[in-house]
């Protein structure tokens, strides 16, 4: 990967986050009052034109960031975390108790089979905000996560380092923490940029299939530009592309990281 590509990324990257920033803000209208005609194109009325109802989809485009963004963000977080600490137990027990890491990866396993939009219906129905979206896309994503980190970690347990700490009689904690943990930091790293976009892709879907409340996010756009989409094609095109853009520029920097890192794993 040439220098340049992940520069772009990070701008794109940070032009994406500037916008869930400010975007209730520097929205040149509301995001739920009509400002013109129905599908009226860009250039009609406003920048991009206007939906369905005459609204302004440059102002609900940008007001519809905010929710996706943190949404996914905090759910990535969330199912990273877990995931990550569950990996680097398995591997350390692993090492000396294959049961006892079985007995941590095999519940994951069974969570990993259920499908992450069924995961998502039910939490909703259970907990019917965006808490609910976190919780499913969190737990949709600790497995993975799991499994990615056992696997790194597991080679770095038989590190001369490693082994003189267990032998010195250190706290799992400790050994978790300042012994493995450093050592798969560029994984870790990469695999949360993986899992934020995941957690974009069904955050988007949540919204789709209308099971998100409150600000209108890029998911509600798409389904609710749909219909219209040969009246007024840019309703439709501004979100996906966003999305698209999201998800490709954050893909593009975790590998960047993940090449960086195999220096260490090596």
């Amino acid at each position: 990967m040439t220098r340049l590509v992940p520069k772009v990324a990070a701008v794109v990257l940070l032009a994406i986050a500037a916008m869930a920033v400010l975007g209730p803000v520097v929205a040149p209208h509301s995001a739920t009052a009509p400002v013109g005609p129905p599908y009226a194109l860009p250039g009609d009325t406003g920048l991009l034109g206007t939906d369905h109802l005459g609204r302004d989809v440059l102002s609900r485009v940008l007001v519809g960031a905010q929710p996706v963004l943190v949404t996914s963000l905090l759910a990535a977080a969330l199912g990273s975390s877990v995931g990550v600490l569950i990996g680097l137990a398995a591997a350390l027990v692993g090492a000396r108790r294959r049961w006892a890491e079985g007995v941590l990866l095999r519940p994951l396993d069974a969570v990993a089979a259920l499908p992450p939009l069924l995961m998502l219906l039910l939490a909703v129905t259970a907990q019917p905000d965006r808490a609910g979206i976190v919780l499913a896309v969190a737990v949709a994503g600790a497995p993975l996560s799991a499994r990615v980190i056992r696997a790194v970690a597991a080679p770095m347990v038989s590190r001369g380092h490693v082994e003189a700490a267990i032998a010195r009689g250190e706290s799992t904690a400790w050994l978790l923490g300042r012994e493995l943990l450093p050592l798969v930091a560029g994984p870790v790293a990469a695999d949360l940029g993986l899992r934020f976009v995941m957690s974009v892709y069904l955050v988007t879907a949540a919204g789709f299939l209308g099971l998100t409340a409150g600000a209108p996010d890029w998911g509600v756009l798409i389904v609710e530009a749909l219909p219209g989409a040969a009246l007024q094609p840019v309703a439709l095109t501004a979100p996906v592309v966003l999305v698209a853009l999201l998800a490709v520029s954050v893909n593009l920097l975790a590998d960047n990281v993940l090449q960086r890192s195999r220096a260490v794993l090596a």
